[in-house]
């Protein structure tokens, strides 16, 4: 039996979600992603390919306040980073976002870790209110907020697209990465990249970075083939959802 490859073309019911492009989780921040400003230009591009379809934008971030419970000072993992109102807070000057794309902050509880861009946040009332049935993921990282929101997203019943050309991870521990796309697709999360967007592929321009290789994840920044390839957790209070200005 001929088995053919899904292909994607954004709607009204679909959306966006651009994960923590941040200053401080790039080179020269405070905890960068090794290469995670090479994923930006692919963001760009899928940004520009929702805006076009008149489909959903949202970007999150981190709003840490200053005495947050994940940094070292109160045992946590993490070095300070993206505290409110500071640069490190800040998206990439690089990120192109339609003025419309909806921000959702999150992590802003100092007694609560966040991952999850539903974790505390009106994510999920404001996916609800546009009728989203559809949900595309990429950012930083994949072994955090973009695993955690993906599984959410699975729970609460939405279709879920990671775009792998669009999205990198830390790997603290050797095979976090893979781990996390492996838990992903057991979720039932599907994998694209801009080549499962036929109808838009001569507009999309491929990422810097690999897509994440479940079969072998190299960190090595490597130069990525002209064509695409799979290989295949907030307050305890609602926080607004605000307009990238």
């Amino acid at each position: 039996m001929l088995c053919l490859k899904k292909t994607y073309k954004p709607t009204r019911s679909d959306a966006l979600l651009v994960t923590d492009i941040q200053n401080d989780f790039l080179p020269g921040g405070a905890l960068p992603v090794l290469g995670g400003d090479e994923i930006i230009p692919a963001l760009n591009e899928y940004a520009k390919l929702f805006e076009k379809a008149k489909a959903y934008v949202f970007a999150s971030r981190d709003w840490h306040p200053p005495n947050h419970l994940s940094f070292k000072a109160r045992g946590g993992p993490w070095p300070p980073h993206c505290l409110q109102n500071t640069d490190g807070a800040k998206f990439s000057p690089d990120l192109k976002l339609p003025g419309d794309t909806a921000i959702i902050s999150k992590a802003m509880d100092p007694e609560r870790e966040s991952y999850s861009v539903f974790d505390g946040t009106i994510f999920l009332d404001e996916l609800r209110i546009r009728g989203v049935k559809r949900l595309f993921v990429g950012g930083l990282a994949t072994d955090y907020c973009v695993v955690n929101t993906v599984l959410d997203a699975r729970k609460l019943g939405y279709e879920t697209v990671v775009l792998m050309d669009a999205t990198l991870g830390i790997n603290v521990k050797p095979g976090d990465v893979d781990l996390a796309i492996q838990n992903m697709l057991q979720a039932g999360a599907q994998q694209a990249t801009a080549g499962d967007f036929p109808e838009e592929a001569e507009e999309l321009t491929t990422a810097k970075a690999e897509p994440d290789d479940l079969q072998e994840r190299s960190f090595k920044r490597a130069e990525v083939k002209k064509k695409a390839r799979m290989r295949p957790r907030g307050s305890s209070k609602r926080v607004r959802t605000e307009r990238k200005s």
